[in-house]
């Protein structure tokens, strides 16, 4: 028996896309029937230009004819974004006092309780007076003007003194942080000449106190090396609180880093002078070396011995914002 070759689809007429009347139908559906033009009746399908000759085509890139779209006629001129300028405001009259560098908010209101502080020309001992861009303060004479706070942390090397001056021509810190801004900046804390490790600068008065306090419980970690190995007699006596001239020095964390027993690492949060050192010279240990390793959260990572670097904004908050939760020991 021969079959007959399968021609598929295609070979097939499609007879209801293809009846004139269904056309008619669907015309009817949209609003009508559609007249046929000449053109469709010779088959030109083609669509007729809007202009008869090129020539009677505007010119689009002739200047005069030139328009720009509606989205792109309100934009600036130039690269500068549309912008307006920050209005000024004005803010506590302490508050414009530390952000001068001069001391915290707390003792800015001590200073305006006093009749320090002249606004314009009078003294005011008004407590949460504002001020703006156009007043003049003045404190013993001296114009102050606020300043960009900054946030400068040094890795101190050795035969450096934490002061701003010194009388006898000896370094000091500041010549290390000399190019590190403009404005004046102050260390935080001290640490001795034969001292290493890090230390921090600012201008933010405020800031400086709150870190120096006690209550605030600020961390700071040194590696020691000592001249001879420490016993465990002597290890037990500085965990537990050995008493100095001045008073119980608290230790936080005491371990021992080095094999010999002559490397330890140290965590205090009371900053008296030389405290470290005078918890080992007690007890007939002398330090050949210390170096702070840890300020608050603040490491010497990726930062050489004699550099500097300013604080990340994440830094900054962390120093502003968060406290030691560690409770006191009893």
């Amino acid at each position: 028996m021969e079959r007959k070759p399968n021609r598929g689809n295609s070979a097939r007429p499609n007879r209801r896309r293809d009846d004139p009347r269904r056309q008619s139908d669907q015309d009817k559906r949209k609003g009508g029937f559609r007249e046929r033009s000449s053109e469709e009746d010779r088959g030109d399908t083609r669509k007729k230009k809007p202009y008869g000759s090129r020539s009677e085509a505007p010119r689009r890139n002739r200047p005069g004819n030139r328009q720009e779209p509606a989205y792109n006629r309100n934009r600036p001129v130039g690269n500068k974004p549309n912008v307006p300028e920050p209005v000024a405001t004005e803010i506590r009259l302490n508050r414009y006092i530390a952000n001068a560098g001069i001391c915290s908010r707390r003792d800015a209101d001590e200073l305006i309780l006093t009749g320090q502080i002249k606004v314009n020309g009078k003294v005011v001992r008004e407590m949460g007076l504002k001020v703006g861009p156009k007043d003049r303060v003045a404190y013993k004479g001296r114009t102050l003007r606020p300043e960009k706070t900054q946030y400068v942390l040094l890795n101190k090397p050795k035969d450096f003194i934490t002061t701003m001056e010194d009388t006898h021509n000896r370094k000091t810190v500041m010549s290390l942080v000399d190019n590190a801004c403009e404005e004046r900046i102050y260390p935080v804390g001290r640490l001795d000449r034969h001292t290493t490790g890090l230390l921090l600068f600012t201008n933010d008065g405020e800031l400086a106190r709150r870190l120096t306090h006690p209550s605030q419980r600020i961390r700071k970690i040194y590696q020691v090396e000592l001249d001879k190995p420490i016993t465990e007699n002597d290890f037990d006596k500085i965990v537990q609180g050995v008493t100095l001239e001045d008073g119980l020095a608290p230790v936080d964390e005491l371990a021992i880093v080095g094999e010999d027993a002559r490397v330890l690492g140290i965590e205090i949060h009371v900053g008296r002078n030389r405290i470290v050192r005078r918890i080992f010279e007690h007890l007939g240990y002398r330090i050949q070396r210390l170096d702070r390793v840890m300020f608050g959260d603040l490491t010497k990572k990726d930062l050489p011995r004699g550099n500097w670097r300013h604080l990340s904004a994440k830094e900054i908050m962390a120093l502003k914002g968060t406290r030691d939760a560690r409770k006191p020991k009893k």
